[in-house]
């Protein structure tokens, strides 16, 4: 049995979860992008207080390390880390994408899709990665500026589902039969899923290493 702190601060939505065995427990969510800082401890709080779970039951805490936002990915691998230091538990970090790509697996199954989240990054650039209808990533989170041209070879041979916040700025100049379009929804469920799976495996980030993952340099000016 694993019981499971679960963060994702790396997108406009902000969530915590406890999950046993894979399994949530209860969650919270916060819209403020601005209060994700202040959220993420005192849901914890609230959490552990209303389903009477003690810190020390607390197995590992799992935190998605983006790309996304880059002051919500720093608040939400810091909050993680404190809480293991604090803790002497495991650190399990997953990434934004693949969580998304999961979770748009799990709504809209298919054997010939690939699937292609997409997060705004400004202008006409979003973070992105290329999954095979497994889930095998074929293409690594990167951050790429879109065009009419986006994944024109790749469409070529298969039918590729584009989701994601930033997944609108590719629909608007998209002009190819394999392209299609689909709303993702939250992502707590996979990310809950994906950090049991880890912990299954013990598959832990290095503690003091682990840092989050901009897809592109970042300055710190």
């Amino acid at each position: 049995m694993a019981v499971i702190i679960n963060i994702d601060s790396s997108l406009e939505t902000a969530s915590v979860s406890i999950s046993k065995d894979a399994l949530i427990l209860q969650h919270l969510t916060n819209d403020v992008q601005k209060q994700h800082a202040a959220f993420i401890h005192c849901a914890v709080q609230k959490l552990t207080v209303a389903l009477q779970i003690s810190f020390k039951e607390i197995d590992a805490v799992s935190c998605a390390i983006g790309p996304g936002s880059y002051t919500g990915l720093r608040v939400g691998l810091a909050a993680a880390k404190g809480f293991c230091y604090a803790l002497n538990i495991p650190l399990i970090t997953i990434g934004t994408l693949q969580a998304m790509a999961h979770s748009m697996q799990a709504q809209q199954p298919d054997k010939t899709l690939y699937y292609c989240p997409m997060i705004d990054a400004r202008r006409m650039e979003v973070y992105t990665a290329l999954y095979n209808p497994y889930l095998k990533e074929l293409i690594t989170a990167t951050a790429i500026v879109i065009n009419k041209q986006f994944f024109e070879k790749e469409m070529q041979s298969f039918k590729i589902l584009f989701f994601g916040n930033g997944m609108v700025k590719f629909k608007n100049i998209a002009d190819n039969d394999n392209a299609l379009f689909a709303t993702n929804g939250v992502i707590y469920n996979s990310i809950s899923l994906l950090a049991f799976q880890k912990f299954t495996e013990n598959n832990f980030a290095p503690l003091a290493a682990a840092a989050p993952l901009y897809a592109k340099e970042f300055y710190n000016g």
